[in-house]
């Protein structure tokens, strides 16, 4: 019996720890199964977000369509830049390599010194070998051990770039594509071409105006990244490409532009003038070739973001050049011929205001021909007398005064001319004579060339065409124009003004061509605010045998009127276009009109 027992007590206790080991294999297995499923499960889920984390999607930027002269010279474009970026938690954990025969393809020396720090003070210590910025500065900028990015510098070139590169800092510092404006004339054409903001955009001159032509559209990029931002080969599952911007191509001449900033600002200088304006108008095309002052802002700056070119912004009296319109108007309605005589004293009085010349003079027997040759305000109001308030108001109308010209232009404005119903005694007539109204050298260019223009008053342009990204063209083409008097009117007109220029010749003229012009001089406000200072400007039209161009120019407070002034330097830059453009030289004039009698 005690022999059965103690056998069953051995295969009970062996059983026991049968189902004991049992149990804890089971207990293992358990653990095992549930790990497994936990790395296939959560595993997956962790690989999953590890991609997610690498992955981009990068913006792929457009660049800004490019601003050409008429000749293909590019005045304004976008050019390759890169953003330096760091990662400030790689580079707390930077440690230098030090250079010896089988590190030197990615070692780290300055001057073939070793760098002497660690973590982000040796990164600011070799970028600073490149960048032009002192370590101090670039450590400043990377001292956050938690942030993962963080801008060194923008918009440097390629090549600098290129020399970050070479630092072997990967992983820790790379280079963000971007773009940069650039400008190739500094100051010429500086107003007008205007300036883009810090992300792009026009803000003003043309980039502002045409900046919905101008911009493309961005693309993007899907990608995963490695630890200093590159993409990583294989990874790219998604594209956009970009679209870039249109390229404008203007009117604009850069060539007489360059000239007739240089004719003003050596006119400004020989005359003590405060400032200058030119306009050269190409009837030929509708273009404009240049337009200029003597201001000295250079495009993209921050003062041409603050100031309009004086082309279009700067407004006044056009003076005696007001003669020519109301003028036209008067032999348009029939009133009278070019040839028509009168006895013009040098005072006059009407409605009890008194009016007088420029100068004292006798009764003179001047034709109507004769009395814008010798600028004789007196013999307008004369001539004006059947010439009602409401068909003076017209015509001033019809030749564009106090309207905007439709070049759409940064800072253009309009003029002033109030209506003829709010005009007082004297108003009525001082605008016979080019005074109480105000327009801007662009208007007044605008007015004169309808004269050259057979009396129609023309659409002008500065926009020649654009160009697509797929380059594709697109002409800018205007309507006809308006007329405003009829051809036979405009050519009695032309040879009148033609009389003004010949009694300029001693001063102002274009050798081997016949020149066609009008002087003007009228009160301004100067600095202290009262009428103090003098715009004296010039208007020509040549050759005026076959008309081509209208070059107006004004100065402010020159030492000498219009025609001695303003004259010369158009007829300078008049005869650059001669030569220029070739244009053959004048016949003889054999068909004035008389000036006296």
């Amino acid at each position: 019996m005690r022999g059965r027992s103690r056998r069953f007590a051995i295969l009970r206790s062996y059983a026991a720890r049968v189902v004991a080991v049992g149990c804890a294999l089971a207990l293992v297995a358990s653990i095992c199964l549930v790990r497994m499923v936990s790395l296939q499960l959560m595993g997956g889920a962790t690989a999953d977000a590890a991609v997610q984390g690498r992955t981009l999607k990068v913006t792929t930027t457009a660049k800004r369509g490019r601003i050409l002269d008429s000749s293909g010279i590019v005045l304004a474009q976008s050019v390759e830049r890169y953003n330096i970026i760091a990662n400030p938690m790689y580079a707390a954990e930077f440690e230098p390599v030090e250079c010896t025969e089988k590190t030197e393809s990615y070692c780290h020396q300055i001057d073939g010194k070793p760098v002497g720090a660690t973590g982000a003070a040796a990164v600011a210590r070799l970028l600073a070998t490149v960048l032009d910025m002192s370590a101090a500065r670039i450590g400043a900028k990377i001292v956050d051990p938690n942030s993962q990015y963080a801008v060194i510098a923008k918009d440097v070139t390629p090549e600098v770039k290129r020399r970050i590169d070479e630092l072997n800092l990967g992983g820790i510092v790379y280079g963000e594509l971007t773009n940069e404006r650039v400008y190739s004339g500094g100051t010429l054409l500086g107003p007008i071409l205007g300036a883009v903001d810090a992300d792009g955009a026009g803000v003003a001159g043309l980039e502002q105006t045409l900046d919905d032509t101008l911009t493309g559209t961005d693309g993007y990029m899907v990608y995963q990244q490695g630890n200093g931002g590159e993409q990583i080969p294989g990874t790219l599952t998604d594209q956009k490409d970009a679209v870039d911007g249109s390229d404008v191509t203007l009117t604009i001449d850069e060539s007489v532009d360059w000239y007739v900033k240089k004719a003003l600002t050596d006119g400004k200088e020989k005359y003590k003038a405060t400032w200058g304006i030119g306009v050269v108008y190409d009837l030929q095309t509708g273009g404009l070739l240049a337009i200029e002052d003597t201001d000295q802002y250079e495009a993209g700056s921050d003062d041409v973001k603050l100031n309009a070119s004086r082309a279009v912004s700067e407004v006044f009296e056009p003076g005696s050049i007001g003669k020519v319109f109301t003028m036209a108007g008067m032999v348009q309605e029939g009133l009278h011929s070019l040839s028509d005589k009168f006895t013009v004293p040098s005072t006059i009085e009407q409605d009890g205001q008194t009016y007088k010349d420029a100068s004292t003079h006798g009764a003179e027997h001047w034709t109507l021909a004769g009395i814008l040759k010798n600028s004789s305000n007196v013999g307008m109001i004369m001539a004006a007398e059947n010439f009602s308030d409401e068909k003076r108001y017209e015509y001033l109308t019809k030749f564009g005064v106090g309207q905007a010209t439709g070049l759409d232009l940064s800072g253009e404005s309009a003029g002033i001319l109030t209506s003829s119903s709010d005009w007082d005694l004297r108003t009525r007539n001082t605008v016979l004579f080019g005074q109480s109204y105000a327009m801007n050298a662009l208007q007044i260019t605008r007015a004169i060339a309808t004269i050259a223009n057979k009396g129609v008053l023309p659409q002008m342009r500065i926009i020649a065409s654009t160009t697509d990204a797929d380059g594709h063209t697109t002409e800018n083409k205007v309507s006809g124009g308006t007329r405003v008097i009829d051809e036979s009117v405009a050519a009695q007109m032309l040879n009148a003004m033609e009389s003004v220029a010949e009694g300029y010749y001693s001063i102002a003229k274009v050798d081997g061509y016949r020149v066609a012009a009008k002087s003007g001089t009228a009160e301004v406000a100067g600095s202290n605010g009262s009428l103090t200072s003098i715009i004296s400007d010039w208007s020509a039209i040549l050759p005026a045998d076959n008309p081509r161009f209208v070059v107006t120019v004004a100065f402010k407070d020159a030492e000498g009127l219009g025609g001695l002034t303003a004259g010369p330097v158009a007829c300078q830059i008049g005869e650059f276009l001669m030569q220029k453009y070739n244009v053959s030289p004048s016949p003889e004039r054999t068909d004035a009109i008389p000036v006296d009698w």
